[in-house]
């Protein structure tokens, strides 16, 4: 799994907390960091902030998959407007889960997504 937060403190948190139960994470600070990752390690997810500075989550995703077809993503985010939800409506196909959220959500999430 390849974690994409801009924020280290959450990032560190959310490294922990994937890893515990056994999850391989790798971290990027940015979404070029995640795109030069993505050209040379196998990833079968993509868990990725949606607002970050340069590029956002959405943008990262689009390019992420036109690497790696197939690739899943999860985005999450704290903020209600932003690339991925129009007028309160999710876009189509989106996966997302909202900040703040318990490790056994992230848990339930990462199970659906995968399986």
């Amino acid at each position: 799994m390849l974690l994409v937060e801009d924020d280290g403190g959450v990032r560190r948190v959310n490294v922990e907390t994937l890893r515990d139960p056994g999850y391989n994470v790798i971290e990027a600070a940015a979404p070029a960091v995640a795109l030069s990752v993505l050209e040379k390690d196998k990833v079968d997810l993509l868990f990725t902030d949606v607002v970050m500075p340069g590029m956002n989550g959405r943008q990262l995703a689009e390019r992420a998959t036109g690497l790696r077809p197939g690739l899943k993503v999860l985005f999450t985010t704290g903020h209600t407007s932003n690339a991925i939800i129009h007028n309160g409506v999710l876009d189509p196909g989106v996966q997302l889960i909202t900040k703040p959220f318990r490790i056994d959500q992230l848990a339930r999430r990462l199970r659906e997504i995968l399986t």
